[in-house]
């Protein structure tokens, strides 16, 4: 079933209400594409003033299909207006629509184990949408995976203890135990169903048991999908139940029963970009465009981690979101000769939905779009390092647009850049986790500002507090100098010939 949610109507009505205030520009059609106008509009009392507001508790961590994340983007839309950038969305607004589709557990969804109710999301939890209908149903207890050649399991509920992947995380990769979870989960559910299982319980060992709150936060919040979009989530009939250790002895008992009523719930609920402009001074580059982008969503309200429940994606990514506010405002002080365009994406965090739309569907000609400058996470770290992704081959789609960002670094901001989350083996896989990577593969000119991943990064210790400003500050005026140059330069970046990624 659809359901929309109410504050969809109340955010249409305040994009009509939201009409640009555009402070008087100053003159700067002939300045130099190596020396930025306006780098005094990038102020670091704003920017710490807009982040404590962006990453505060009252945005309740901004997780997208929320009127959580509908409100953060009406801020940030309000912001844009009094920095004095034009809207750019649809229908003369400074908001971009688009459907998200959430399938999860519906909260009637019952487990038992001899009749001992488990509470769900607390102490079991359904990996993935699944509808089951179970009564009385005997457990087969396996003790490890050799036994599916043994026993017959087809059509019974098989219990085991999770068994490490077969291929573990890389050592000292972000989220580890999240993502250990995930594949050992994977790996035994499938070979499982394979052998024809009705239902696979897993009780969590001890690694498992220790990093549930992430995982358990994703599990209870179900799986995203773009409406419409190829490869929609569908739901399954074989669940996959991970439970505490404490379930490990009612499930080896003799004659053990399990009975379980899954139900699943999907929705469509509305997710948004904003989306604002600074047009250009020069009368033929005004009509061509360069995009900063950011996101504004994050995690939302989840598992308490030392009483915190509020992740509030100060770092991630409420830095960016407020740096584009920054550069929107020395971008309407002094105009570029192209025109600035300004996009906040929605969703990110379930999947990079956001930017995936607007490439897809942009509010300007997508060939007027030259360049695209993408910011993920720009505020922690050592305060003179930072990294530029797509930088390198296979990611560099650009060399033009990469040498415009490491000369604006050299002549003003000079970080050391870090180009080594660049290479195509590293473990993180970097380069794919933010929104330039639509408009790359849409073949747009596109680089990744970053300063990188750090230990509180999609926990609730992720807070304002945290934040290194100066060096939010030197990360924005990089962006901006490096936007600059693309405004300014006569001949547009071109596209490296045969630039592909490796996936």
């Amino acid at each position: 079933m659809k359901k929309l949610s109410t504050c969809l109507f109340l955010a249409l009505a305040l994009s009509s209400a939201c009409t640009s205030s555009k402070p008087s520009a100053t003159s700067s059609a002939d300045a130099p594409a190596t020396s930025p106008p306006a780098l005094d509009a990038i102020r670091e009392d704003q920017l710490r003033e807009d982040l404590f507001a962006l990453a505060s508790d009252d945005m309740r961590g901004k997780r997208a299909g929320t009127t959580d994340e509908l409100r953060a983007a009406a801020w940030v839309a309000e912001q844009a207006r009094k920095a004095g950038l034009e809207p750019a969305g649809d229908d003369g607004t400074y908001f971009q629509f688009f459907p998200l589709r959430r399938t999860h557990m519906a909260d009637i969804s019952q487990i038992q184990i001899n009749g001992k109710s488990l509470k769900l999301w607390q102490e079991a939890w359904v990996t993935s949408p699944a509808t089951s209908n179970l009564q009385n149903t005997s457990v087969v207890w396996l003790n490890s995976m050799a036994d599916t050649t043994r026993q017959n399991i087809k059509g019974k509920v098989v219990a085991m203890e999770l068994q490490a992947p077969s291929r573990l995380p890389a050592e000292g990769m972000s989220l580890w135990g999240y993502r250990y979870i995930l594949s050992a989960v994977r790996q035994q559910g499938s070979t499982l169903r394979n052998s024809g299982a009705a239902a696979i319980i897993l009780v969590a060992d001890s690694t498992a048991e220790a990093n549930m709150a992430f995982a358990g936060h994703g599990f209870e919040e179900g799986q995203y999908q773009l409406e419409g979009a190829a490869g929609t989530t569908s739901q399954n009939n074989i669940p996959v139940i991970l439970t505490l250790p404490s379930a490990a002895q009612n499930l080896r008992s003799p004659n053990a029963k399990v009975s379980a009523n899954l139900e699943v719930e999907s929705f469509v609920y509305p997710s948004i970009n904003v989306v604002a402009k600074a047009p250009g001074t020069d009368a033929q580059l005004k009509n061509k465009y360069v995009l900063f982008s950011g996101h504004h969503d994050h995690d939302g309200v989840g598992v308490a981690i030392d009483g915190d429940s509020i992740w509030n994606g100060a770092d991630d990514n409420a830095t960016v979101s407020v740096a584009l506010l920054a550069i929107g405002r020395a971008w309407t002080k002094a105009p570029g000769k192209r025109s600035g365009l300004f996009v906040w994406h929605g969703a990110e965090e379930r999947g990079l939905y956001g930017s995936r739309w607007y490439s897809e569907h942009p509010t300007v000609p997508k060939e007027s779009i030259v360049a695209v400058l993408n910011g993920d996470m720009i505020g922690r770290n050592a305060p003179d390092s930072a990294a530029l992704l797509g930088s390198t081959p296979p990611h560099r789609n650009s060399t033009a647009l990469v040498d415009m960002a490491m000369q604006a670094n050299e002549q003003l901001t000079k970080f050391t850049v870090d180009t080594s989350w660049d290479d195509q083996q590293h473990p993180e896989g970097w380069y794919f986790r933010s929104d330039h990577l639509p408009y790359a593969r849409a073949g747009i000119p596109a680089i990744f500002f970053t300063t990188l991943l750090h230990a509180d990064y999609h926990t609730p210790r992720d807070e304002a507090e945290r934040i290194d400003i100066d060096k939010l500050t030197r990360m924005t005026k990089w962006m901006y100098a490096t936007g600059w140059a693309v405004s300014q330069t006569p001949q547009k970046p071109g596209v490296d010939p045969g630039a592909k990624l490796e996936r």
